[in-house]
């Protein structure tokens, strides 16, 4: 089914869904801790928090979902030993570590882009620890057999802060003290800053000594705590960009004083309502906003973007500097990709043409905004891609003034 978008600019009031990256965090920490049981509110069950909640449930938490609220509890019944990630690589690359610290043994399965994710941090630290691990020439299904011990770790900073998010998540547990040390470059830095303030919440201290070292004391214990998630920047920011290219809307359910990244979004709308002949955006530390950024970009007229740092876009759901260079150029937009970013020059509008998500629920998102620009209808292919993040993103749209229809494939 392709989705047919008429070309509107959008209006009105939403409350932004809670922010995907703060409830996978959540969600794990209630389900360690030990004592007690935790309320989470204001939760949207899609695709991914549902692989978070099914993978701690397989690791003994007892989760019960109401419409826009979780209970959860530990169990410690261990369901089985297999956990289906879906397309999550936050669910994967959080549980990997809680599983050899819970469980003797864990298989972890998935779908997708989320096979070929890289997950070689993670092997590097089995290999150091003999701890022993079986894939499919490094692709998921990842079986793990050992315990994690405490000690040293480095991890390097320039692949994905996830690697860091779950060992920190784990370490605690341990029976003795641990320590981390980033090497390299530290992107996406403000997701570790969310890691540690809702473990604070859950009652587990880390010290860091630095940006690059973190001292983790072992023998901590999670205590149940209830959390309300806040609204999501990364969602956010389509509707953001929206009324930067000249809709209307109020968005609700925001924390300004928000520890999460992709506030970022704030700052750079404010750089595109200058009268500037060059922009450059540094994607290092928010590559989740580059697709809809790359859309204002595309419609900043008599300006060039240069997207730069911007390589881990190619292990996402899909390629995304790919993607966006090549269903943006559909629409008529002047882009051209880097081997690490994108190079973009604004003109005034944009044209209707058939675009694909590459099943990427941000390109599918990205997409939308920039059909409230085109001169013609877009039809999008693959719009179902937003249930991996924002199920009710279409229904939003909608209730903004967004004129869509389905339309039959089948011939």
């Amino acid at each position: 089914m392709s989705l047919l978008i008429n070309p509107s600019l959008l209006n009105g009031k939403i409350v932004i869904p809670p922010s995907k990256s703060l409830s996978h965090r959540a969600i794990i920490c209630a389900s360690l801790s030990m004592e007690g049981e935790s309320k989470i509110n204001n939760v949207i069950f899609s695709d991914d928090i549902k692989a978070t909640i099914e993978g701690m449930k397989t690791l003994g938490a007892d989760i019960k979902k109401s419409d826009d609220f979780i209970l959860v509890k530990r169990s410690n019944i261990i369901s089985n030993n297999t956990i289906d990630c879906n397309e999550s690589g936050s669910t994967l690359r959080f549980l990997i570590p809680l599983s050899i610290v819970i469980a003797n043994e864990c298989t972890f399965t998935g779908k997708g882009r989320l096979i070929d994710r890289p997950l070689d941090v993670y092997y590097e630290v089995f290999n150091k620890f003999n701890i022993e691990f079986q894939t499919s020439s490094g692709k998921l299904p990842l079986r793990i057999r050992g315990r994690l011990p405490n000690g040293a770790y480095k991890i390097p900073g320039n692949i994905s802060s996830q690697f860091i998010t779950g060992l920190l998540f784990a370490l605690p547990l341990l029976n003795g003290d641990s320590e981390i040390n980033i090497t390299g470059t530290l992107e996406s830095k403000s997701y570790i800053d969310l890691t540690l303030n809702i473990m604070k919440r859950y009652n587990i201290h880390i010290e860091k000594i630095d940006e690059h070292n973190y001292f983790i004391k072992g023998r901590q214990k999670y205590k149940a705590s209830d959390y309300m998630v806040e609204g999501d920047f990364s969602q956010a920011a389509f509707f953001l960009a929206a009324n930067a290219l000249g809709s209307s809307i109020e968005c609700l359910g925001l924390n300004y004083d928000s520890l999460q990244g992709d506030k970022e979004i704030l700052n750079i709308i404010e750089k595109y309502s200058a009268k500037q002949k060059e922009i450059t955006i540094d994607a290092s530390q928010i590559p989740d906003l580059i697709p809809v950024v790359s859309v204002i970009a595309s419609l900043k007229e008599n300006c060039t973007t240069n997207i730069i740092n911007a390589v881990r876009l190619r292990l996402k759901e899909s390629d995304r500097l790919k993607a966006i260079t090549s269903e943006m150029k559909k629409l008529g937009a002047f882009i051209r990709e880097t081997e690490n970013g994108l190079i973009i020059k604004g003109k005034k509008s944009l044209q209707g043409a058939a675009v694909n998500s590459r099943n990427d629920h941000r390109i599918a998102m990205a997409m939308a905004i920039a059909a409230t620009r085109c001169d013609n209808p877009v039809v999008l292919e693959g719009y179902q891609s937003v249930k991996k993040s924002y199920p009710g993103f279409w229904d939003d749209y909608q209730s903004l003034g967004g004129v869509i229809s389905e339309l039959n494939d089948r011939k």
